[in-house]
Order: structure tokens, then sequence, then C-alpha cells
């Protein structure tokens, strides 16, 4: 196995090999269906692929289909989408063809709960499956959610109508000690035709951060056979293979030696050709994606699927074409260096504009001419021709001393009709400045909106939603929220099309806040709520940043806690120390109405309302809370008590001992609102009672209100961008 042919793949299953014995497999990755669906152009590109892939499969009669990942674009696909998905697995999948490979491992592994259909769908007596299907999740279809089956996503739809089978789905260890113990656990799909075992291994999409931390740990646990030597051991992973930073990518050395092939899915470039790594004895084949989502260097790449044969402990590979593939040729091209060949100044925008129109369509007629020659070789095999599909284009120009140049997006009206890409076709960009711009630090952002140096198309090339929204939430000062949570939950609610994202972090975060600010019997005194909500904040941001998250990608049961639709995989860790200690949670807060400054009328105890006491314990209306000593009576009248006049309803609940000393003696009340604070969008309102000795009017009636421990607006004039 050590040793290649020419063209760089292992050696050849040996001619005398009985077909009874060889295992055969179709390999793709990152199929992204629904990318673009709306597109006039390409929006039918990736489910066109998608249906190639299982014609290759069907024409080659293999044993079975294995995803690397990222089957749908999105999070939550469409209908549209989906029904186009479901009605090529029926059609292609479902069948009399009889299934060659026999299943050995637990056909009940993975299965719904209080069901009784397997999770292996053609172990099923009530389907007919002629093709199976075997897929884990990438980080664009990963399961989100908490409801009563755990987090689910697209694949679970798929594998519980019975049209594929998810593997690479579990439960990530919530404390430190279980991760001793357990850690990650995968378990193999063991499969088995004639001599020839296979063992299937699937992980799918975890936090880069995370599972680095994982390896690193050895708590990657693969349950293996006894023997086994005697299996062949594929291991699918979806997981940056690019190093972005630290612990932000899975080195490839990390996996266990025991693994034959590594099927490493996420990256977009065609790396098919299985590749050596140093110290281990197995190697990974990248297949790429089947559709281009990006006009980048790595998606020019010719697309690939792979059939791979597997005869014993040998095996062999073989780089399969898309056709349907949108033909894609990128260039790139320095203007001072053209203008210099060429005899134009760079200040001449027409001589620009046209040299730039010339190289566009040198570039449509190059892209042209190949999708012409793959067409000749398909019909020379005998298969049918396809329609000409116009080509993606990318000309990447260097604009280094060129002051001004036309607009892009008019520049490609130019071409509609020759292009499918037609409003991107220019991207302009001028090389980085080495000793104007400091070492850029990783874990900081790469780019900041106010950068003076840096033009406006360069500023919108390689900005970085997250930082734009955490840029502007730091500058909002936030008082109750923190950033980095919040900015989280904005990134869910974009990416993962997740509309209660941010309403329910809201909601868990207050909850959280609630749950910090410490009482130890004592009111708290409205001088010190400021300083109290700032430890909490302080202590929730902290725990949002470093404990790990403590949700899993697997069927649990939804908590009260939860946050919602978030990526339940994604757990931030810190490297130093453990990385799940549990921090020690703040006593849970339960205000008790007497403790604070309220106003009251005797009138109105009547009508008090408890929808202000809907989140504490009913326990706290038994126990009589002491007296506010900041509340004094203003006047008395020792004579005789007057009649109170009628008021309307006051707002919320009010507590016995409220009403109790309101039936001792009437007492006038003058409410004083705290001072107005700058630099904040919100603060923890909350009225103050006080004595005035001189006489004064008396608070207006209609004006009289119960004082409640709430969030309210601050009183300064809000900001153009920022609402409540």
């Amino acid at each position: 196995m050590d040793d290649t042919d020419e063209s760089g793949f292992p050696p050849t299953i040996r001619p005398n090999a009985l077909e009874e014995n060889v295992i055969k497999i179709l390999l793709a990755t990152d199929n992204h269906v629904g990318y673009l669906e709306r597109d006039p152009i390409r929006g039918q590109d990736s489910i066109n692929t998608f249906k190639e892939i299982l014609e290759l499969a069907v024409k080659h009669e293999v044993d079975l289909v294995l995803l690397g990942g990222d089957l749908f674009h999105d999070n939550r696909p469409s209908r549209d989408t989906l029904y186009q998905v479901m009605s090529l697995l029926r059609e292609y999948c479902l069948g009399d063809r009889p299934i060659q490979i026999e299943l050995l491992s637990d056909p009940n592994e993975g299965k719904v709960p209080n069901t009784s259909f397997p999770a292996i769908n053609y172990e099923d007596p009530n389907l007919n499956i002629s093709l199976p299907v075997f897929s884990i999740h990438g980080n664009h279809d990963d399961p989100q959610g908490a409801g009563a089956a755990g987090a689910l996503g697209a694949l679970d739809l798929l594998s519980v109508s019975g049209l594929i089978n998810y593997m690479g789905k579990f439960d990530l260890p919530y404390s430190d000690s279980e991760a001793k113990e357990e850690g990650i656990a995968v378990r193999p799909v063991l499969l088995q035709k004639g001599t020839t075992r296979l063992a299937m291994y699937g992980i799918g999409n975890v936090k880069d951060q995370r599972m680095h931390f994982e390896l690193r740990s050895n708590r990657v646990r693969m349950y293996m056979p006894k023997d086994r030597d005697d299996w062949f051991n594929i291991l699918v992973v979806h997981q940056n293979r690019v190093n972005h930073g630290p612990q932000k990518s899975v080195p490839e050395g990390m996996f266990d030696d025991s693994v034959d092939l590594v099927v490493w899915g996420h990256e977009h470039d065609c790396r098919i050709i299985p590749e050596t790594v140093p110290g281990k004895k197995y190697r990974i084949t990248q297949p790429g994606s089947s559709v281009a989502t990006s006009l980048a260097d790595g998606e020019s790449l010719e697309k690939h699927v792979a059939l791979i044969h597997v005869h014993g402990k040998e095996y062999s590979l073989k780089p399969l074409p898309l056709r349907t593939a949108r033909p894609f040729v990128l260039e790139e091209v320095v203007l001072s260096e053209v203008a210099e060949e060429e005899g134009f100044e760079l200040e001449d925008q027409m001589e620009i504009a046209k040299y730039l129109r010339s190289r566009v369509n040198a570039l449509i007629e190059k892209a042209n001419a190949s999708w012409d020659e793959r067409n000749t070789e398909a019909f020379r095999r005998g298969e049918a021709e396809l329609p000409q599909m116009l080509p993606l284009i990318r000309l990447k120009v260097d604009t280094t001393g060129v002051n001004s140049l036309s607009n892009p997006i008019r520049f490609g009206q130019e071409f509609q009709g020759k292009i499918a890409n037609p409003r991107d076709v220019l991207v302009f960009h001028r090389a980085k400045k080495a000793a104007s711009r400091s070492k850029v630090v990783v874990e900081q952002p790469e780019l900041s909106i106010d950068d003076p140096e840096l033009t406006l198309a360069e500023k919108i090339s390689k900005l970085r939603v997250q930082t734009l929204v955490r840029e502007f939430l730091g500058a909002q000062e936030l008082q109750l929220l923190g950033e980095v949570a919040m900015s989280s939950a904005i990134e869910t609610f974009v990416e993962k099309d997740d509309t209660h994202a941010i309403q329910n972090h809201v909601a868990s975060s207050l909850k959280k806040m609630v749950k910090n600010v410490q009482i130890t019997g004592e009111s708290i005194d409205e001088d010190d709520l400021d300083e109290a909500v700032a430890r909490a904040r302080e202590q929730h941001e902290k725990e949002s940043t470093e404990a790990p998250k403590k949700e899993s990608k697997g069927k649990n049961k939804a908590r009260d806690d939860d946050e919602g639709s978030v990526d339940s995989m994604e757990v931030d860790v810190d490297i130093q120390g453990s990385d799940f200690e549990e921090e020690e949670e703040a006593p849970l807060l339960k205000p008790k109405r007497a403790t604070t400054s309220r106003t009251t009328t005797a009138k109105g105890k009547k009508k008090a309302q408890k929808s202000d006491s809907e989140d504490y314990e009913e326990e706290e209306e038994e126990e009589p809370a002491p007296k506010k000593k900041t509340t004094t009576r203003a006047k008395k009248e020792p004579a005789k008590k007057a009649p109170a006049p009628k008021k309307p309803p006051a707002r919320g609940g009010r507590s016995k001992r409220a009403v109790e000393e309101e039936s001792e003696d009437e007492e006038e009340i003058i409410e004083i609102e705290p001072p107005k604070k700058k630099g904040r969008t919100a603060v923890l309102s909350q009225p103050v009672t006080t004595t005035k000795k001189t006489p004064a009017k008396k608070a207006p009636a209609s004006g009289t209100k119960q004082g409640t421990l709430s969030f309210a607006p601050s009183g300064r004039k809000p900001r153009g961008a920022a609402r409540d």
C-alpha cells in the first residue's frame, strides 16, 4: 500500500479479485444543494450535479454512496430544495436491486427512540432499498434546536423517512468528568461483502477548537472490532484542514493509526487523489465540493467524485469528473505591470476598461473550449451531449497605483448573457503595505471598519460580518447583554436562519443575570443596583467566553436553560486549564417586593395585579419582608383619614407587606425618578421614595405607580442605529 503508480494512485486491486468480494463505494462531499436556488441562471446547478452523482452510482452499480457532509447549503433548506432531494433519493435509491453488503453492527444503533424501524434503512422489511446512502452532517446542515426530540436537522428528516442512513451524530460530554470517562464516542457501521469487511466511522462537524482539544486530549474514542487489522477502516470527517489560526483547524496526523483512509469534507478544492500523512499509515482523500459556492482559486479546479474499490485491506480510487459542474475560469492581472507592457497610462480609464474587457472575452473563450472538450470526450464514451452552460468568470485586478476605476457592476453588464456571474466578474484589490501595517494578531479582528488606509472596495472585499457586528455592539456600551454572546446570537440568526436566536438569547441572558445578582437578606439600594448588575454582567460574559457551551448535537431532552436554536456542537474551549470546569452558580435571585421602595395608595390595593410576580416563587407571599428603611412618611393626618380618590388600577401585583403598611395609616408619597445617566443604551430603572420636609404638591393620582424591578431605557437620547 505504500507504493504508487505514475498517476499517484494507490496500487490497484489484484486482477484476480472476485466481484463478490469487492465493495464499491461512490464518494462525494459538500453538495450544497440549494445554493443560490433563487438565481435564474445558477439556481439549479447544485441539484443537477447531485442528480448526476446518483446517476453515476447507479451506472457503476456501487454498493453504497458515502457523503462527507454539507448535503444541504442551508441549515433549514427550503421546501423546494427538500422536495427535489427527496424525489431524487426515492428515484435512484429505491428499487428491487438486491443489497450485496451485509450489516454486522447493531441495526438499532442510533435509531429513533420509541420506534420500531431500524437506523439502517435497508434492514427495514417495509422498505425496498436498492442503493444505500450514508452521510454525516457538515457545518451548513448541522442539527439545531432543543425540542422534545433533541437537536434536529434536515438529515434527520431524510433518515426518519428511510431515504438515507445518518451517521456521525453523537453527544458531546457536558462536564470534564464525563469527558474523561466517555469523550466523543465514535461507533462504526460494520459491513461485509464476501471476504471483505468494511468499518465506516463518521464524525459530524464539530467546532474546530473543540475537535482539536478532544483529539489532543485523547478523548475521541473509536470503538473498533477486536480483529481491527482484518477490517478496512474508513473515517469521514468535516473540519477545517487549512490552518486558520491557533486551534482553528484539525491537524492531519491526529487520527487513530488503525484508520486506513480518511475522507475529508468541508474543504472545497479538489484533492481527490489520496495523499500520504507523515508518520501515519493512512492516506487522506479530499473530493472537494460538487458545486462552486465562491469564486475562489480552489473552486476553479475541475470537480470530481471518487469511485473506490475495496478488497480486503487493499483499495483503489478512480476520480470521476462531473459533467454538470459549471465551467469556472479565474485569472489575476496587475495593472501597473500591464500598463508598462501595453503602453498606456494608469490614469486612462478608457484604456484600462478596454484591456479588462479583452481579458474577460479571452477567459470566456477558454471556458467554452473546455466545455466543448469535455462534451466531446463524453460523446466518445457513448454519453449524451449536454447543452451549453454559461461559464463562471472571475478576473482579479491589482489596482496598486490606480487612483480611480469604473464601476465593476456596470462593467459586468456588458457580458450579460455570456457569463453566469456578470455582477461580480471583476474584483479589485491592492497590494498590502507591509511597513505601514502592524502584524495581525490572530485572536483580534483582521479589519476595522474605521481603518483610513483602506479603500471602500478593499473594505467590502475583506470585511467579515462577525467583525462588524462585534465592533458595532462594542460601541453601544451595553449594560445588560454581553458583546460576545450577543454577537454569537446574531451570527446564528444570519448563518443558520434561526429567527428565534436573538429572542431566546436575550431571554436566557436576563434570566442568568437575575441568578447572578446576589441578595443576602437585605434589600438592594438604588445606588448598589448598578454595581450588582455590572458584577452579574461580567460573570455572565466570562461564562460565555471561557466555559464550554452545554449543548450537544445528540437527541437530548430540552433543558430549562437552553438558549434556543444555536449551534449545539460548537463549544468554546479554554486552552489554559480544564475546558469543562463548571463555574459555581450564584444563588437564585428571589426579590421580595416589600424590600424595594414602592409608591402605594389605599384604594389601589383592591385591584392589585399579580402579573409582576409570575417570575417569583409563591412562597414569597407567605413570608413578610422587612421594612424598607428609606421609605418614610411625609405627613400624617392624626385627626381623621380622608377617603382616597379613585385611581386607575396600578400595574403589577403588590406584596402583603405593602398592603399591611397601607392599612395602618395613610401616607403621602412623593415619587422621585433617578437621575438620567449618559453613555448607556439602557439602565436598570427603579422609582425611589423620599421624605420632603417642606410642603409640596401631592403627586397626581393618575401618575402614581408601583415600583417594580424592571428594565427600562435610560433618559438620554437614543442613537440612530440603537434600538431597545
